[in-house]
């Protein structure tokens, strides 16, 4: 059996048929070596497949789907058509190639997310950045990075900040330590329109924002950002995000995801209330 090498981040479909796959061989009582045995590929190749890291080419699925008995036509139907549509990306095609890994596959999976609960403790979140602020965040971070490869970046996060305002718009939940207002990024003026433009932001339904204060002192929340991304369907489950500057997570077990979860709602509980941070915002604006 063949498999198309992946040269692209993961989708959420992608995601969802790994899942399907690996639930059909459990439910077939096989091991991997016994799929292997079977159908003579390689068991790391169906980890490949069981984990979004590949996607399988229709003949290899159906292969598979015969070896677990999956018989009935609309469901082999339905697991072709999924794998067939788990390679679209939408814009991220003009841009993954020139992206991180990591990073690519975190704007596929946000951009098919219901919602988004964010902590950051350094910086605005890319969703709720302007234009100069994502684009001074960018140069800092990339300081070897050519003036080229930060204006692609910088393209690619406009571009995500599409999913805020389109027909069903993403949802938002941001958490910002205190310290990110008073980051001057980009310089007193950038700081100020970054500001203005976050609360402004506050006011669609969609967007919540809250500012972790400095009286909280310690908190949980000091190892450092996160996001937890939430799909429309049920069968997608929850996606945690991590990412410092050598590699990137993305935690899918229950119980990570549920300590993050728990996690995003003690810091919520300690922030100020959404009107109470926006007044924040808006005197920190103030003073640059």
């Amino acid at each position: 059996m063949n498999v198309a090498a992946r040269k692209q981040p993961p989708t959420v479909r992608l995601r969802r048929l790994a899942a399907e796959i690996r639930a059909l061989r459990h439910g077939a009582g096989l091991t991997r070596e016994d799929v292997a045995e079977r159908t003579h590929m390689n068991p790391a190749t169906l980890w490949r497949l069981e984990t979004a890291r590949a996607r399988p080419q229709r003949r290899t699925l159906l292969g598979l789907l015969d070896v677990y008995g999956v018989t009935d036509p609309e469901r082999r139907a339905e697991l072709v058509d999924l794998a067939k549509d788990a390679g679209q990306l939408g814009w991220l095609q003009a841009y993954e190639d020139q992206l991180p890994d990591e990073y690519s596959t975190y704007i596929s999976f946000e951009s098919e997310a219901q919602s988004v609960r964010n902590y950051e403790s350094l910086f605005v979140p890319g969703l709720l950045q302007t234009e100069a602020y994502a684009r001074a965040v960018t140069a800092g971070l990339l300081p070897d990075g050519t003036e080229a490869e930060v204006e692609r970046r910088v393209e690619a996060r406009l571009r995500r900040q599409e999913s805020i305002s389109k027909a069903e718009p993403l949802k938002v939940w941001a958490i910002l330590d205190e310290s990110v207002l008073h980051r001057k990024v980009g310089g007193a003026a950038v700081m100020h329109d970054q500001l203005q433009h976050l609360a402004k932001l506050t006011k669609l339904p969609n967007i919540t924002v809250q500012v972790l204060p400095y009286e909280v002192g310690a908190h949980p929340g000091m190892y450092g950002a996160f996001a937890v991304m939430s799909f429309p369907d049920p069968a997608d489950s929850d996606l945690v995000y991590i990412e410092n500057r050598v590699n990137a997570l993305f935690l899918e077990r229950d119980t990570d995801i549920a300590s993050y979860t728990d996690l995003f709602e003690h810091l919520r509980a300690a922030a100020l209330n959404p009107a109470a941070s926006v007044r924040l915002i808006t005197r920190a604006a103030e003073q640059d």
